[in-house]
């Protein structure tokens, strides 16, 4: 089982971050995330096909939003929001109350 890349966020970009969340799709779990905490990819992933989901979810790792850790069989994502916060203050929020 691999293990997935996960940034530092010093190394992302405002625009790389905004980006991912210009995608409907993406902003849902994004959304979701915030409301709810930990999910698994299925719980999240709309009935979209999982080819699509695996997708959102390779970019929302690499701008730095979701953490995403094996358990078993399935995959695990947490928003990175703390550390989201700490290097672009008040952004998410922002979004998510609009998006809301």
């Amino acid at each position: 089982m691999r293990n997935y890349a996960h940034p530092d966020l010093a190394d992302v970009s405002i625009e790389h971050l905004l980006h991912a969340l210009s995608d409907p799709v993406r902003l849902d779990i994004v959304r979701q995330l915030a409301r709810n905490g930990e999910a698994s990819c299925a719980a999240l992933d709309g009935g979209r096909p999982k080819s699509s989901m695996s997708h959102h979810f390779r970019v929302l790792r690499s701008a730095g939003l979701v953490h995403t850790r094996i358990a078993g069989v399935q995959h695990m994502n947490t928003l990175r929001r703390e550390e989201v916060d700490k290097r672009f203050p008040g952004l998410l929020g922002a979004v998510l109350r609009v998006a809301g």
